[in-house]
């Protein structure tokens, strides 16, 4: 799947997306996998308060499933303006 990352998320990660192999079945699961990555994950999703995903262009939360998921997108909070 493809895996997208905005704002401070990406500068942090150093990349703007990835295609990423994973057996995952939540998106929580494949953060926990991604901040076994490396530093920069761990760093980047240390607080998932500050954090929000979209999978498929559809914003969700944590416990959702990605089954059938092609896109996985996490970003911090929107602010209106």
């Amino acid at each position: 799947m493809d895996v997208l990352y905005f704002a401070w998320v990406r500068e942090r990660i150093g990349l703007p997306r990835e295609k990423v192999e994973s057996d995952a079945s939540t998106v929580a699961e494949l953060v926990a996998e991604l901040r076994g990555r490396e530093e920069r994950y761990e760093v980047a999703f240390s607080d998932l308060s500050a954090l929000r995903v979209a999978v498929d262009q559809e914003l969700t939360d944590f416990d959702a499933s990605l089954q059938g998921a092609r896109e996985v997108a996490f970003f911090p909070p929107m602010t209106g303006g």
